[in-house]
């Protein structure tokens, strides 16, 4: 009893000293030395231009964290209101996914989107937008009357209640914030509990909208890919890529973040910080692209559209034409130096979520300013896919180099087509070879051949040139198109309530001049052609130079291939060489430069004067529904090919329009460049050519 005396006294008489006598102190000790760990942000990697120039990189910013502190809930949320009111009064933004217009006291999201909303919150499916603010302002016991400041709270505190909000892991409430909104914070620190503003990379687009839909967009990783990507280290707090090669090559992007230890009391005030591990920035990226190319490419192609619209060109209206694409390709390489869409988007409006009008401009927009129509856009080529009909008819021995068809207008067979000259002036080319045909761009000399050698033959070639399979190109989203075949009805005819289809000789004819069921996009047409240019030598298509570590060392390229190939799924690449007799090659050579060199050639107009040689072929192409659309694919020089360039205008009206796009940007690439308008100004020799 003596010993248990003795002990309880010592218990008593060490709690006296604790709670009396150093009370005070070591309560000041314990709310000083609340130790958290807080994430340092590593910057993205920088992507550049073949020629090192910046595209994209990341800047220093601010951003608003908060953590959860020992305050009651009515100080919580007037520390909220306070922030929100010092971001608003500086035109800083903080993040509010409320899917509410304050203003008109509407829901902005879909009826069905509001529902699910709605039953994930626990709110009342039938409940107004007035139900629903007061039901989100009793549920976080918001005092305040005035609309403006519950509007504020509700958005916030929506925040905190949606991600992982402790006393160790923070929430953001607003990113990328002003100096000025940055300095008033930090000042009033002592009263913001558990508020703290980190330093954080933020990505910049310094190229704007060039470039947008190679590049592509970062922004804040959703629930969804957060719980496929947390064990790899990602936090609710991470940016993402979303599309292009910010997504193709997230992995390599993004960088390592550090940590950093800080001593806090129990109502969020910071007394000391000291880095734990440090943060190591990402991979860079470098891109095959002209940056020069690609810009003047993006303007030529827009100016293009814009012209042909208000009837630029022949004084003929198309208001049909409001979208297109162009590719320029290094033949001996296969390396992608300008990839264009037009129209295009700003890749800086997404990092953060973009507003309803934003997402209307974007999303709601006919025109479709996010697709990218190089390489998911499919078309009917037209009359650009003549060489393909005429190299397999060569090459076959349905039709020889220097033997004649002669055009009499109407062909014989099938639905009995008629040469495009007889549709528009009652005439016919007479006497065409495999080189006058292409130059005059005679239906019926491609409706015979096609009649002697079937179309299996003409699929067989357009397949060994690439058309309608992927290119393998590194970027999200790429579609195979479809080559015309009969093995493409019978799979027609395999789709479960499908409209029965017979292969007729009227699709072969159609078929041999580019319609029919013929739809590639405008960079498996560059593909084409550069592998023309380059008399059936195949190479493998790229848009990625190298893949550089932080350190400065370039990553093995077989091993990023591997990577790549298997998040995208792209399959290997038949890069064997298509064999193609001289001869014959010479032929189509001959032919496509009288297209650009000879009088009576579809684009003589455009190309006659132009100082370098260059082989083309111009295809009007009808569209599903509207205007025909607009082709122009040409290489150059002659001799000696070093690019291939390909530019389509939706609802275009002719090619020939479209020569003057491609020659503008054949003028940049050889140092030929005026300004854009006067590149466009269209002469009127050959003006009235239709193909």
């Amino acid at each position: 009893m003596i010993l248990l005396f003795l002990i309880a006294s010592i218990f008593i008489m060490q709690l006296f000293n604790l709670q009396i006598v150093h009370g005070e102190e070591y309560r000041e000790q314990s709310e000083r030395r609340l130790v958290r760990e807080a994430e340092t942000y590593a910057p993205r990697g920088d992507i550049f231009d073949r020629y090192g120039k910046v595209i994209a990189t990341s800047k220093l910013g601010y951003s608003v964290q908060i953590y959860k502190t020992k305050i009651e809930n009515e100080r919580l949320n007037n520390v909220l209101l306070e922030v929100a009111n010092i971001l608003e009064k500086n035109g800083d933004e903080y993040y509010d996914n409320i899917p509410i217009d304050y203003e008109n006291m509407t829901f902005t999201k879909s009826e069905n989107s509001i529902k699910n909303w709605k039953q994930k919150n626990k709110i009342k499916e039938e409940a107004t937008v007035e139900e629903t603010i007061e039901f989100l302002k009793n549920k976080y016991q918001i005092q305040h009357t005035e609309i403006d400041d519950v509007r504020k709270i509700i958005a916030l505190r929506y925040e905190l209640s949606t991600n992982v909000y402790t006393s160790y892991k923070p929430v953001m409430l607003a990113k990328n914030i002003s100096i000025e909104s940055m300095l008033e914070i930090e000042e009033k620190n002592v009263s913001l509990s558990g508020v703290y503003i980190i330093t954080q990379p933020v990505r910049d687009y310094v190229t704007g909208n060039v470039a947008s839909h190679v590049i592509g967009y970062i922004g804040k990783i959703s629930s969804t890919e957060y719980e496929k990507r947390k064990d790899k280290g990602y936090s609710l707090n991470d940016y993402i890529g979303k599309s292009g090669i910010e997504s193709a090559f997230e992995e390599y992007l993004r960088g390592t973040n550090g940590s950093k230890r800080l001593e806090m009391d129990s109502y969020g005030r910071i007394s000391n910080e000291e880095e734990v591990t440090e943060s190591s920035m990402g991979s860079s990226i470098v891109l095959t692209l002209d940056l020069d190319l690609q810009t003047m490419t993006e303007k030529v192609l827009e100016q293009m559209v814009l012209k042909i619209q208000s009837g630029g060109f022949s004084g003929i209206k198309y208001n049909d034409a409001r979208a297109g694409a162009a590719v320029v390709m290094d033949v001996k390489t296969g390396e992608v130096l300008a990839i264009a869409s037009y129209p295009n988007y700003n890749p800086e409006e997404f990092i953060d979520g973009i507003s309803n009008s934003e997402y209307d401009k974007y999303f709601s927009n006919e025109d479709r300013p996010m697709f990218n129509r190089a390489i998911q856009g499919t078309y009917p080529p037209g009359s650009t896919f003549k060489m393909i009909t005429g190299i397999a008819a060569l090459e076959s021995g349905a039709i020889g180099v220097n033997e004649y068809v002669k055009d009499t207008g109407v062909f014989y067979l099938g639905h009995k087509p008629a040469c495009w000259i007889w549709n528009s002036r009652r005439q016919a080319h007479g006497n065409v070879n495999a080189e006058t045909a292409l130059k005059v761009s005679c239906n019926y000399y491609y409706y015979e051949v096609a009649s002697r050698m079937g179309i299996d033959k003409i699929a067989e070639y357009a397949k060994k040139f690439g058309l309608g399979q992927k290119t393998g190109i590194e970027l999200v989203g790429e579609v195979s198109g479809t080559v015309s075949s009969k093995e493409y009805v019978e799979k027609l005819n395999s789709r479960k309530n499908a409209t029965k289809r017979t292969w007729t000789i009227g699709d072969t004819l159609s078929s041999a001049i580019g319609q029919s069921y013929n739809n590639f996009t405008p960079l498996q047409m560059c593909y084409y052609l550069a592998t023309l240019a380059n008399k059936g030598e195949k190479n493998e298509v790229t848009i990625i130079k190298d893949v550089i570590d932080s350190d400065g060392n370039i990553i093995d390229r077989a091993e990023v291939q591997k990577s790549i190939n298997e998040k995208l799924g792209i399959t290997e690449q038949d890069l064997s060489k298509i064999n193609i007799k001289n001869e014959n090659i010479e032929a189509i050579f001959e032919g496509m430069k009288s297209v650009t060199d000879d009088s009576g050639g579809t684009a003589y107009g455009t190309f006659h004067s132009f100082p370098i040689e260059v082989a083309g072929k111009t295809g009007t192409a009808t569209a599903g529904s509207g205007s025909d659309n607009a082709w122009f694919v040409g290489f150059a020089p002659y001799d000696d090919p070093e690019i291939a360039v390909v530019v389509i205008v939706e609802h275009g009206g002719h090619g020939y329009y479209t020569a003057q796009a491609v020659k503008s940007i054949m003028e940049e690439y050889f140092g030929y460049n005026n300004d854009v308008n006067e590149n466009l100004n269209m002469t009127t020799i050959g003006a009235n050519i239709v193909d």
